[in-house]
């Protein structure tokens, strides 16, 4: 009699607890923006282009070599946020920055990945809403932000391909 009450119980625990824990799962609209890929084959050396990430603005910069020098001959003693471009890019792919788009101040969106857009004096990204300037690594160099614009997590699927989260 008492193991099948405790059974019985058991059951019923099971019962209660299950949609309990079903419903701290990730629903599929979350889910489905928890990652997000993009063919990156049409971005020419130089040329950035605006994606959404999370809901928020992810910029993807094609490195020339000129900037990929640029960003390489800058002591890294002398940055708020010391990071190399290697840092803050996938080894082989180092032409490929991937940062997101929002300023590390309070949280504007900067300029400078859009055609046309002043990308301050760094040749980077520039914020408007308070001058803070990013060289064109995404690190920050001049203004109020206090760190560089943050590298998500990303993978490169294919040489043409990436995904991002």
């Amino acid at each position: 009699m008492s193991i099948g009450a405790v059974a019985f119980a058991g059951v019923g625990v099971g019962v209660i607890a299950l949609p309990l824990v079903n419903q701290m799962s990730p629903s599929a609209d979350v889910l489905a923006l928890s990652t997000t890929e993009l063919d990156i084959s049409a971005i020419q050396p130089g040329q950035a282009i605006k994606a959404s990430f999370r809901k928020q603005p992810l910029f993807v910069r094609n490195l020339t070599p000129a900037e990929i020098a640029k960003a390489n001959e800058v002591p890294v003693s002398d940055l708020r946020d010391p990071q190399t471009l290697a840092d803050r890019t996938k080894e082989g792919k180092e032409n490929w920055l991937i940062t997101l788009g929002v300023c590390t101040h309070l949280g504007c969106v900067p300029l400078g990945a859009g055609e046309g857009e002043n990308r301050g004096p760094f040749g980077g990204y520039f914020c408007p809403c308070h001058a803070s300037a990013y060289d064109t690594a995404g690190r920050i160099r001049s203004g109020p932000a206090p760190r560089n614009l943050e590298v998500p997590a990303y993978e490169f699927i294919s040489d043409t391909v990436i995904r991002v989260g």
